[in-house]
């Protein structure tokens, strides 16, 4: 039995060798494969989801530069939350970009392909975050790319540099910290202010002028990631009596997506010569998180090096699923953390974290493992509308856009 198995992984790995040599690769200066560029840059906006660095000088609580993270990241901890790559470093492979460097580190030449400006614990208000004291709240983070712009301006000259940034992908992901960390936390007011549904109205607000900022600084095409099932997270899991998700926290967030779907359909009408699609986040994770086992091997487990080429998740579920039927296994705790469901305390430095993170839905109380953000990422490149509306990043970045 133990060599029919072996004969079959083997078939397996002979069938995978083959389309990673037969997939057309580009080798990036920094001697990695890479796919051809699809579009110039990439410019990052968010908080811990997709931080990945510029947190580590400020005076803040919410710092990821320190081991277990990064310990499957090719450099180690960078100030990434998580095990290895983030959902925006898949995205932009898929573009054929190379990984986009954080604001707090990118000079030079590095800035042409795009700068990653997210922080840990900001949101779309200036308040949100503050127990955590230094984080850089999205209205700033705006102000840094608008820093960015005059310095390339500098170089490259107004109209080449407006062209360019045209073409330009812009990834916004906020909101969850104007929850997790403002609207929920005891010591704010907020929740006595605002019913949920105000409260998404005033956030849906702020980000409409945020979202227009940019549009006016000449940025065209935008990515906007909804808020996840939050109320399934180990942090939230672990305040519950059963272990089960908070249905009232997923709610609460519920008006804000909707919100957010609105928006961009208003501002695609509104501002001339924009594109704006929408990640639902929360449908994917649940989509996870419901069906865990049903996602066979994933994809992480080929990519630890980051050297080889990535093949599609469906392509490696058609050829090992048979013999690696795991999926994720475990969906209700964090790989690493204290407490119950390991997400009263997230990762203390050098804390030894699960041995099969690639099983996990969950890395610390808060963020996926880097085998669900490269999941999500795919998703969000190549799904359908029921995924990410009303096209995905791959149509937005191939569209031929009419700029004024």
């Amino acid at each position: 039995m133990a060599k029919h198995y072996f004969r079959l992984f083997s078939s397996a790995l002979l069938v995978l060798s083959f389309m990673v040599v037969q997939a057309e690769v580009v080798w990036g200066q920094d001697g990695t494969e890479r796919r051809k560029e699809m579009v110039p840059a990439m410019f990052i906006f968010g908080d811990s989801l997709i931080d990945n660095g510029n947190n580590n000088n400020l005076p803040s609580f919410a710092k990821a530069n320190y081991p277990p993270y990064g310990i499957d990241f090719n450099g180690g901890p960078t100030g990434r939350f998580s095990n290895g790559y983030t959902m925006v470093d898949e995205i932009a492979e898929l573009l054929g970009l190379p990984l986009i460097p954080a604001y707090s580190e990118a000079s030079g030449d590095q800035v042409l392909h795009g700068v990653n400006y997210a922080s840990a614990a900001a949101g779309i208000l200036d308040i949100t975050g503050r127990n955590f004291v230094g984080r850089i709240p999205f209205g700033q983070q705006i102000s840094n790319f608008q820093t960015t712009v005059d310095q390339i301006t500098e170089t490259l000259g107004a109209d080449d540099v407006a062209r360019a940034i045209a073409k330009c992908i812009f990834f916004v992901g906020m909101g969850s910290n104007d929850y997790l960390n403002n609207y929920l936390m005891p010591n704010y007011n907020t929740k006595n202010q605002y019913n949920a549904q105000q409260f998404a109205d005033l956030l849906a607000q702020q980000y409409t002028q945020q979202l227009t900022r940019l549009y006016n600084l000449g940025a065209r095409r935008f990515v906007i990631a909804g808020v996840g099932r939050m109320g399934c997270i180990p942090s939230i899991l672990a305040q519950s009596p059963n272990g089960s998700c908070s249905e009232d926290v997923n709610r609460l967030v519920l008006p804000f997506n909707a919100n957010v779907k609105t928006m961009i359909n208003n501002l695609n009408t509104n501002l001339p010569g924009s594109r704006f699609i929408y990640i639902d986040i929360a449908r994917m994770f649940e989509d996870v998180v419901t069906n865990a086992r049903a996602y066979g091997m994933p994809c992480y487990y080929l990519n630890r090096s980051h050297s080889l080429l990535k093949i599609s998740y469906i392509e490696i579920n058609f050829v090992l699923n048979f013999v690696l039927a795991i999926g994720f296994s475990v969906a209700n705790r964090g790989c690493c953390g204290i407490g119950r469901n390991r997400g009263q305390i997230t990762c203390l430095p050098m804390q030894t974290p699960c041995p099969n993170r690639d099983r996990y839905v969950f890395w610390d109380a808060y963020h996926p493992t880097a085998a669900v953000n490269i999941l999500i990422g795919r998703k969000a490149f190549s799904g359908d509308p029921s995924q990410v509306y009303p096209m995905n990043i791959q149509q937005l970045a191939t569209l031929n856009i009419e700029t004024n």
